[in-house]
């Protein structure tokens, strides 16, 4: 019974969590390789990236419903990274700075999302992959320290740590949904 549970659940989820960590990639390497964008085309691409995650993690969490623990932390976090999404979108002028401290306060929220997650999670799915949930949580509790610590650093440095975060965050997104899809298929 678990394991048609953890595969009717894990299944729809493992394509979304692909294309999350494929974004994530593609948004880290335009970061990397084109840091003299304005930050205007920098803060729409971005917003379009956090819109994007938003949704997924709110179909991921209303997935969840009923099977996984812990998907109303999931939903709330979908929520707010989706407000964050259309206001970033909606407002490109939005000054460099203040997007800054927004990325960063959303990787810190984001890595104490994983680690909540990584410890306290009783799905199968979560403890069979506790490492990849503790290097996440790492990776986006460090980005996300270093950017608010640093605002003014900006720049440059901002566009490398932000488009490094998203290719390992793609990579690891990626990782655990083909560690899903294996579990599945066992």
């Amino acid at each position: 019974m678990a394991e048609q549970e953890v595969s009717s659940y894990t299944r729809p989820l493992v394509g979304l969590v692909v294309t999350q960590g494929v974004l994530a990639i593609l948004f880290g390497i335009a970061a990397l390789f084109w840091p003299g964008a304005t930050a205007s085309i920098v803060a729409t691409l971005f917003g379009m990236f956090v819109l994007i995650w938003g949704i997924s993690l709110l179909v991921q969490s209303l997935i969840g419903i009923g099977k996984t623990g812990l998907w109303w932390l999931e939903l709330v976090f979908g929520i707010a990274v989706l407000g964050l999404g259309v206001y970033l979108v909606r407002n490109p002028d939005t000054t460099l700075a203040w997007l800054i401290l927004f990325i960063g306060f959303t990787f810190v929220i984001r890595g104490v999302v994983d680690l909540v997650q990584a410890f306290f999670s009783n799905d199968i799915a979560v403890r069979e992959n506790k490492l990849f949930y503790i290097i996440s949580a790492l990776l986006g509790l460090a980005a996300g320290v270093v950017v608010l610590l640093h605002p003014a650093a900006g720049g440059l440095a901002f566009l490398w740590v932000v488009g490094l975060y998203a290719i390992v965050q793609g990579v690891v997104l990626i990782v655990l949904a083909n560690k899903f899809q294996a579990l599945v298929e066992d």
